[in-house]
């Protein structure tokens, strides 16, 4: 038997009972349950260290994988740092790194080359491409990115071509089509893609005996992190190598499963005590990341789910400060609440990097990122681009650039094949040529001289056509309107659209979200006379169109920057942060519509779970009673999930600092504290005026600009015994809402929503409205 390292005798020591437990188990099946913070991966590691120095298993009979390679580095390292044996010739690695070990090994059983090269995601839609363009299958019908998404799916369910039966369906049969020549392609130039490694690796260890039996008898203990996320392909080849006598130690929460889209099933953990006779579950709840209170937020909303294995996580720290809910009047509002609170942070309590933003949908990003550049902090989006920078976002702005300006040949170089209309990038260095040789833009050479361009001459003179018919339409318009006119004509919206899954709803949602930018540049109609000393305004697509040029302009922060952290709720999980702002807990938003309407209600909920868990000491949330979606104002009641917080451990936080408990509470259980607040649903309209108000105008500051002036807060009416909230008429537009009022005395603004005619901002002094 090896022996122990100098350190791993105190390390063993130092767990906690549940860690010790899982670790010094004997060799069984196990499922760790392991809640957020609890020390999972100090877990996996140290059993591993166990078997090896105090069971004397061989290194060489251990399998351990995990999902990525830093997980699977972070595996290794701790590893060597426990045991004094060498770990290279270890099969430590993820998933698609074991498999592809394996195949190197067996390549001929395998039906490979033994130099047979590995595909990544761009070649394999090139490839794809390729294949549909062979087939005579129309590309923008058939999107490569989309059918490779397929391809992928159906391997990961371990589905050849030849398992579909063909019931009819002409769609399937050209999917299944497009599959068998994309794999025969792939069998002729001895390449692999990522899903086929494991596909493949399943296979050689499913269909040969003699590899079965091989690795049967060598992997005689198999650890895996973040169980939770296997999906169907993972699980299956995991029992085939396992067989009766491999033990299986298992580390993961269900708790925490939130990439079913990604195909990862929940069940699997269920499937355990079936599949692994003698399976025990140890529970790991003893958190070592976050207060009390946050404990006790997560705690009260995961029991909501059904189904779940059932752990509840506690901490031996102090109770900390309680979550704090700002009802925000709307997304400027939201955004400024987090600008003014992570200033507070700054006061030598915490740095920039150790506070974080999430949000539900990725769209969310730009109001908050207007924010942070106006309030000159340096932020990153984690995992991702800023908005002005997505690829759907830059692919609209060609359009409105080129409407704006027709001589701008970057612009047109991006538009004019985007979505794909025939005309390639042979057929645009032809007319690159063309315009240098007349030394005119390229959409002069287009519109004056394509003849030597051939098939792509017509689809050219299609493009500029619609370019023009686009300006004729949209010329007398709000620009909101021509900018979703845009969108819907150039058929970008379908285009992403025919994408599907996750990420072409993120697409989606940010072409929804640059209507809604648009629209706080159109003029506001207002009863008050001209300054003759303001300088000409130009007009809102110039104006805009130079934001979204400045916008981009504004690089993240550099590497190793203090700044602050923005991200997707998703890009979150693994990560922690002192400080944690969750924004947009609104129905709709957060549960999302669309996970709602599906019935993955309860994967919504673990994804409020793990944002909630990612704080450490600070968990601020947020929802808006009136937010710009999908390009569209909406009123959206607060998160379900907010009253599945228990109460007692959240605090309503108000304009001044002021605290109260949560008005979503029931009456009985903090009397009379909240006859304002939320009710039924939603905010008390009388009560709006208490908040700072709606934020956002281009040229007005959100910290000089005060929608509720001081005079009025507090009060339940406005000027003229109006209040926010309140229904009223105007002669000329009709029906409206009063949404925010400016200033005091015979200078007060009113802003109104109206019904027919929009959002304005009026003189109240001229504007003669009448009360409803």
């Amino acid at each position: 038997m090896l022996e122990l390292s100098s350190n791993l005798s105190p390390l063993v020591a130092s767990l906690n009972p549940a860690q010790r437990e899982a670790v010094t188990a004997p060799p069984e099946h196990r499922l760790v349950l392991a809640g957020a913070g609890s020390g999972k991966t100090r877990v996996l590691t140290h059993r591993v260290a166990w078997l090896i120095a105090a069971e004397g298993v061989s290194p060489m009979s251990i399998l351990a994988v995990t999902f990525t390679n830093k997980a699977a580095a972070e595996m290794r390292a701790r590893i060597e740092q426990l045991v004094d044996v060498p770990i290279r010739a270890m099969w430590v690695g993820t998933f698609h790194g074991v498999a592809h070990r394996m195949l190197r090994m067996h390549w001929k059983e395998a039906g490979l080359p033994q130099n047979f090269q590995i595909l990544d995601a761009d070649d394999q839609v090139r490839l794809v491409k390729r294949i549909i363009k062979n087939l005579e299958l129309p590309d923008d019908q058939w999107p490569a990115k989309t059918v490779a998404g397929w391809i992928s799916a159906q391997k990961e369910e371990a589905r050849r071509p030849q398992h579909f039966a063909d019931e009819g369906d002409y769609t399937q049969r050209q999917f299944v089509r497009i599959y068998s020549a994309y794999q025969a392609q792939c069998d002729r130039q001895g390449v692999v893609d990522f899903a086929e490694l494991l596909l493949r690796a399943y296979e050689l260890t499913r269909d040969h005996a003699d590899i079965q039996a091989h690795y049967r008898r060598r992997f005689r203990h198999i650890l895996v992190d973040e169980f939770q996320d296997t999906n169907k392909l993972q699980y299956d080849w995991l029992r085939v190598i396992a067989g009766r006598d491999g033990v299986l130690f298992a580390v993961g929460d269900d708790d925490q499963s939130i990439y079913s889209w990604r195909g990862a099933r929940v069940d699997n953990m269920l499937r355990l005590a079936q599949d692994f006779r003698g399976l025990e579950v140890v529970r790991l709840e003893q958190n070592y990341r976050s207060t009390g209170n946050i404990l006790a937020a997560a705690n009260g909303l995961i029991a909501k789910n059904a189904g779940r294995l059932g752990k509840e996580l506690w901490t031996d720290g102090s109770d900390g400060e309680p979550i704090q809910l700002y009802a925000a009047f709307n997304e400027y509002d939201e955004a400024d609440f987090v600008v003014a609170r992570i200033k507070e942070h700054l006061d030598g309590r915490c740095a920039l990097s150790e506070i974080a933003v999430l949000y539900r949908m990725g769209a969310q990003s730009r109001v908050l990122e207007e924010a942070l550049i106006r309030a000159r902090l340096p932020y990153r989006i984690y995992g991702g681009l800023r908005f002005f920078e997505r690829q759907e976002i830059k692919d609209a702005l060609a359009y409105l650039r080129l409407l704006h300006n027709r001589h701008d040949d970057t612009s047109f170089e991006r538009a004019v094949n985007t979505p794909p209309r025939g005309i390639g990038a042979t057929s645009v260095e032809k007319l690159r040529q063309l315009a240098r040789d007349k030394d005119v833009s390229l959409w002069t050479a287009a519109t004056q001289g394509a003849g030597p361009l051939g098939r792509s001459a017509a689809a050219l003179q299609q493009f500029t056509g619609l370019i023009e018919s686009l300006a004729s339409e949209t010329k007398a318009v709000a620009l909101s309107r021509a900018t979703e006119r845009v969108i819907e004509r150039s058929g970008l919206r379908e285009h992403y659209r025919k994408e599907k899954g996750e990420q072409a709803e993120a697409r989606l949602e940010n072409l929804d979200e640059l209507i809604s930018a648009t629209r706080s540049f159109e003029p506001r109609v207002t009863n008050e006379p001209p300054d003759e000393n303001e300088s000409p305004r130009a007009d809102p697509l110039t104006e805009f169109l130079t934001h979204a040029a400045l916008e981009a302009g504004e690089a993240q922060a550099g590497p190793g920057e203090d700044c602050v952290q923005l991200m997707t709720l998703h890009a979150a999980k693994g990560l922690e942060f002192p400080v944690v702002f969750m924004v947009g807990m609104e129905n709709g938003l957060f549960p999302h519509a669309r996970s709602a309407g599906e019935g993955n209600l309860e994967e919504e909920r673990r994804l409020c779970y793990v944002g909630i868990t990612r704080a450490r000491k600070q968990l601020y949330m947020s929802y808006a009673e009136m937010r710009r979606m999908h390009g569209v104002e909406q009123n959206n009641a607060p998160s379900m999930f907010l009253r599945e917080i228990p109460p007692e451990v959240i605090v309503e936080t108000r304009p001044r600092a002021s605290l109260t408990r949560p008005a979503f509470a029931p009456r009985s259980a903090y009397g009379r504290e909240h006859s304002a607040g939320f009710s039924g649903g939603g905010w008390d309209r009388g009560d709006v005026n208490e908040r700072r108000g709606a934020y956002g105008a281009r040229h007005e500051p959100p910290l000089t600009r005060q929608p509720v002036s001081p005079s009025m807060m507090g009060k339940s009416e406005g000027p003229a015994g109006l209040r926010l909230g309140q229904s009223v008429r105007h002669e000329k537009f009709g029906e409206g809402t009063v949404l925010a009022f400016d200033g005091d005395g015979e200078r007060t603004r009113i802003e109104v929503r109206f019904k027919n005619a929009g959002t304005k901002w009026l003189m109240l002094s001229f504007a003669r409205l009448e009360a409803l």
